[in-house]
Formats: structure tokens, sequence, C-alpha cells
């Protein structure tokens, strides 16, 4: 196999593992408040809250998030999945987005806003 092929069935892999698609909470401990999100890779989240924490670097978090991140330091914050999304094989990107922000509003709904970035 030559390399443009290997490259090629590796990026294809790649995009045909499905991912986990959630509606989430990245909750500051010390005050209490979160920010609610979305995201259609939470694995991908999960490594920049990782990557923010190992090099203790508030901005590779929301920006949302920033003076809190400097005033109490990234290990304060932890990730909650508050809602995953059941992505079934023939929903699209599209429709995906699409039932996400519908799950982050009823979320939203139910979450207090004082409590929220």
């Amino acid at each position: 196999m030559d390399e443009r092929t290997r490259r090629r069935a590796l990026r294809d892999a790649y995009r045909a593992q499905r991912r986990e698609a959630a509606v989430y909470l990245l909750r500051n401990r010390v005050t209490g408040r979160g920010l609610l999100g979305s995201t259609v890779d939470l694995a991908s989240l999960r490594n920049r809250l990782e990557f923010a924490r190992a090099t203790a670097t508030p901005s590779a978090l929301d920006l949302r998030l920033a003076d809190d991140a400097r005033r109490y330091g990234v290990e304060a914050f932890e990730l909650e999945v508050v809602e995953p999304l059941e992505v079934a094989p023939t929903m699209t990107e599209a429709d995906v987005r699409a039932d996400l922000a519908a799950l982050e509003q009823l979320c939203r709904e139910r979450l207090d806003p004082s409590t929220l970035y």
C-alpha cells in the first residue's frame, strides 16, 4: 500500500467514526456558574479541557470563561454531560446540529439563568 492510499484509508476511517454529540456544561466548581453549550464531538471538547489543564492555558477555553479561568485556574472547571444525543447513522451533520440546538434550548430553559455565563 503506497503512502497516498494509506492516508486516504486513515482519513476515511476517521470520518467514519461515530462521534459522541451532547449538550454539556463547563462548570466552575468555585463559583457554581457554568457555560452551557453543545458539540458534535465531545471527545474534542474533553481534549481541549485537558490541554488547558495540562498547560495552564485559560485561552484554550471559551472566551466567556477567560476571566474566571485566570482568577480561579483552569483546574476549577469540570465538564458535565447534560444531555447526550443519540446519533442515528442516517442523520446528516445538519440534522445533528439542529437536534443539538433544540436540546440545548430545552436544557437552557431548565437552568437558572443567573448560574450561567
